[in-house]
């Protein structure tokens, strides 16, 4: 069975601040519980427009340099972009893959950005953005909680 949710992160934790969308999600995960997935990689690839299928909502959670701090939130539309023909992707051109796969409309998503600032291999992560992180994880629990009761079902 197709968890009704999934976060999908992506990051290199051997990059410092890189590291904030794997580790919001192994924080996260406890959680959830069966009601989520938790997908974690170095970089959005075009096999992840298969992992939407099913589900009801979709966080994508990423390290970024331009978010303003500590981070934002927002919701996404399939988009055909330049990174569509590239190694790696944006969420909204994996929901544009699902489109054009499935033929009918990605569930909803949403992309939180954590404001990174140091990304040189081999860096930990840095005290800015673990103070990032953990606003961050505040808003992702609460968005996972109100997820959770919407999936569940009537008088259950």
């Amino acid at each position: 069975m197709t968890a009704p949710l999934l976060v999908l992160a992506w990051g290199n934790p051997s990059r410092g601040d890189d590291a904030l969308g794997p580790l919001f999600a192994e924080a996260l995960r406890p959680q959830a519980g069966d009601g989520a997935e938790f997908i974690e990689d170095f970089q959005l690839q075009v096999e992840h427009a298969l992992d939407l299928v099913g589900r009801q909502r979709v966080l994508f959670v990423d390290a970024s340099l331009t978010c303003a701090a500590p981070f934002e939130a927002r919701a996404l539309k399939p988009a055909r972009d330049a990174s569509f023909t590239t190694h790696a992707m944006s969420p909204t051109a994996v929901m544009q893959v699902y489109r054009d796969l499935q033929g009918s409309e990605p569930p909803p998503c949403m992309l939180l950005s954590i404001r990174g600032e140091r990304f040189e291999l081999g860096e930990p992560l840095g005290t800015a953005a673990a103070a990032h992180l953990e606003a961050a994880l505040g808003w992702g629990r609460r968005w996972l909680a109100a997820c959770l009761d919407e999936t569940q079902p009537a008088g259950g």
